[in-house]
């Protein structure tokens, strides 16, 4: 599609800027500038393709399906910025369709003995796990190049990202057909997590940042439910919860008895061959115990239905590796003690935030001493 040269232009500025400051800055793993100006033409290609949501429902010929979901994520936004604190600034007030099904592409690494990922070190962001393509090819060929040095790696498609609010200038992030039509539990969960990265970040921490989002998102639509969703939606979203939390589950435990695996292998010095045999031992394990769950989910939701919702769930399950387990890892490890951290503020966004704020600001260690000792005490004082 085209691109105005000036919108461009200036965003190539900033990405070039980036980019320079991260090589004199000295951060390990720093990419090429092709990398950067990717990064900005996949950016500019959809702040170009994005239109005021008004515009889109001034149009007499919208269909009523995207008429409802366009009034929808204007309430859905009023909701997270009135009601869950989080900031009322240039993003989601715009709508594009960017004519494919995903936004970016993502490629996370792991070593074959750890569940730790890859890292990739940029001036804005710091040193982070994953690295986004807005083409599939360029992230295949990223994955190609990692898997050559030894890493497993594994590429998943993203359906929106965030830029932290640094591009609002620019129109800031916009709705986009790859979650406009997901249903209203999970369109509003991906709404809240999007504008929590724009409340806190942590440079350089995957794990705090994600963790934090994804705490946000599961608090806000439980609310929103309270006080907005249909009962219909929050059944059916419930429901997806539901096995969500049993997945999530039985991920766990696969990365504790792979962790406990890996820390045999560094204790006993265990050969490469030795460790690959006792790992795959557990990875068929866990392909057996998801295909049990699968199966209890078939019976009971009805199959046809059910077998639509399960392919991601396949397909992750098929392609798991450490890359794609310490990935998942980064979204939810630390869910529970931000949980523990928003009632202990009482479940007020501003003093949640304000603590989550002063966390990020300590040093790494620090903030994650201080997570876990919350998530210690929730489990103390759980019946």
């Amino acid at each position: 599609m085209p691109i105005h040269s000036h919108l461009l232009t200036r965003i190539c500025r900033v990405v070039w800027l980036s980019a320079m400051l991260g090589v004199l800055m000295g951060c390990a793993h720093q990419s090429h500038l092709g990398y950067y100006l990717q990064s900005a033409q996949g950016h500019a290609e959809i702040l170009q393709a994005a239109r005021p949501i008004d515009a889109w429902l001034a149009q007499e010929d919208l269909s009523p399906t995207m008429r409802t979901r366009l009034q929808l994520a204007q309430q859905a936004r009023s909701f997270a910025v009135q009601e869950m604190g989080l900031p009322d600034n240039a993003s989601y007030r715009r709508y594009a369709d960017l004519q494919r099904p995903w936004a970016v592409w993502n490629v996370v690494a792991a070593p074959i003995d750890k569940l730790q990922l890859h890292q990739w070190c940029f001036w804005v962001t710091g040193c982070i796990g994953y690295r986004g393509y807005f083409d599939e090819k360029d992230a295949r060929a990223e994955a190609a190049q990692l898997t050559a040095q030894g890493l497993e790696v594994s590429v998943y498609s993203v359906p929106a990202y965030s830029t932290l609010g640094y591009l609002n200038w620019a129109g800031g992030d916009p709705l986009l057909n790859t979650f406009i039509h997901w249903p209203e539990g999970d369109f509003v969960a991906l709404l809240l997590h999007e504008m929590a990265h724009q409340v806190v970040y942590a440079k350089g921490d995957t794990l705090f940042n994600e963790s934090f989002a994804t705490a946000v998102e599961r608090i806000g639509v439980k609310r929103w439910f309270t006080r907005h969703g249909s009962a219909d939606a929050y059944a059916h979203y419930a429901a997806k919860e539901e096995r969500r939390e049993e997945f999530r589950t039985l991920t766990q435990a696969t990365r504790k008895r792979l962790e406990q695996i890996f820390d045999q292998k560094h204790a006993y010095a265990l050969e490469n061959q030795a460790l690959i045999a006792i790992k795959n031992e557990a990875m068929d394990q866990f392909k057996t115990d998801y295909a049990a769950l699968r199966e209890r989910w078939l019976n009971e939701a009805g199959e046809h239905a059910t077998r639509l919702q399960l392919a991601g769930y396949d397909r992750w399950v098929a392609n798991a590796n450490n890359a794609s387990f310490a990935a998942q890892a980064a979204y939810h490890a630390l869910v529970p003690a931000f949980m523990a951290l928003w009632e202990r503020e009482g479940g007020q966004p501003a003093r949640f935030y304000d603590a989550v704020r002063a966390l990020a600001q300590s040093p790494p260690a620090q903030r994650h001493a201080a997570l876990q000792a919350l998530l210690a005490n929730d489990f103390a004082s759980a019946p």
